[in-house]
């Protein structure tokens, strides 16, 4: 039930086992090859708004911001299903699994993987492993994900850290929370809205200018990096930025399970590396045309 887990199973060496997927698992791509058990309700194509609104008001009702085929639980009749219970916004909620699973009589085990930090992605992998048989290897990625975290922090350690403001949505803003301040810490940046551990919350903009960053990273939950682009340009031609910061667009798929060093990697290359991929931001020179900015994403130092 978690795109997250769906990529850790096949890191692992599981993906064989795995046999439903939702309508999100699309990596590995052969995780696109299982049935799909749950979809959104959401309509598509809606602006970053209009999800907010929607979402809010579906929550305010007390409705399911996902659809699950009980049909399709049935027919693949499962030992096991892996969901989450951190947030009724990014999967289906673990109540829901329970309920669906009461009613057509299936024993199979609930898993629940709901991490909060780097060390808990680390102990759902592990955890993982342990349900599926598949111990030493989910051993061998973790010491592999914390061999690569530890070289990044060595590299930027002794260098200057930038001021990080990450917006994991933009319309409204809001300021990021569980993994997500530690990963700017680990690549040598200095986070200055969110808390590590704790839930997202909405700011305003004037919290944004408050915190007085030198980077502001367009990370909305859910958006690859063609979508946090255009929202970062929407965000440049409102002016709404502090003055004078340098933005980033990032892929925001943000699951908490083997991906997450690579975007502190990334982010470390935007901080401290060779790669800018950042721009001024149009309230400090001028709203710039969007290719001037993609020039400026894919700039050389």
């Amino acid at each position: 039930m978690l795109p997250s887990t769906t990529e850790i199973l096949f890191v692992i060496g599981a993906g064989v086992d795995v046999v439903g997927v939702t309508f999100e698992c699309d990596y590995p791509p052969e995780a696109c090859s299982r049935r799909i058990v749950s979809t959104s309700a959401l309509p598509s194509n809606l602006s970053a708004a209009e999800i907010d609104t929607a979402v809010s008001a579906a929550l305010a009702r007390g409705e399911d911001l996902y659809h699950l085929d009980r049909d399709a639980l049935a027919d693949l009749d499962p030992d096991v299903v892996v969901t989450q219970e951190l947030c009724a916004v990014c999967a289906v909620d673990v109540s829901v699994v329970d309920d669906a699973l009461a009613f057509l009589g299936c024993r199979a085990k609930v898993v629940t993987i709901d991490p909060h930090t780097l060390a808990e992605v680390d102990e759902s992998i592990l955890r993982l492993g342990e349900v599926t048989g598949r111990r030493a290897s989910s051993r061998a990625l973790v010491s592999s994900i914390q061999q690569r975290m530890t070289q990044v922090a060595d590299r930027v350690k002794a260098r200057p850290r930038p001021r990080v403001a990450v917006l994991e949505w933009t319309d409204p803003p809001f300021a990021p929370g569980h993994w997500i301040p530690e990963m700017v810490s680990l690549a040598g940046g200095d986070p200055v809205i969110g808390a590590a551990g704790a839930a997202s919350r909405q700011i305003s903009w004037d919290d944004v200018k408050a915190a007085q960053p030198d980077v502001v990273v367009i990370a909305a939950c859910g958006y690859d990096r063609q979508g946090t682009t255009a929202l970062a340009h929407d965000l440049a031609s409102r002016g709404v930025l502090p003055p004078a910061v340098r933005v980033v667009a990032v892929d925001a798929n943000a699951r908490p399970g083997t991906g997450l060093v690579d975007g502190i990697e990334e982010l470390a290359d935007f901080l401290h590396g060779r790669r800018t991929r950042l721009w001024p931001s149009a309230k400090a020179t001028g709203a710039p045309t969007r290719a001037a900015i993609d020039d400026a994403l894919i700039q050389q130092d």
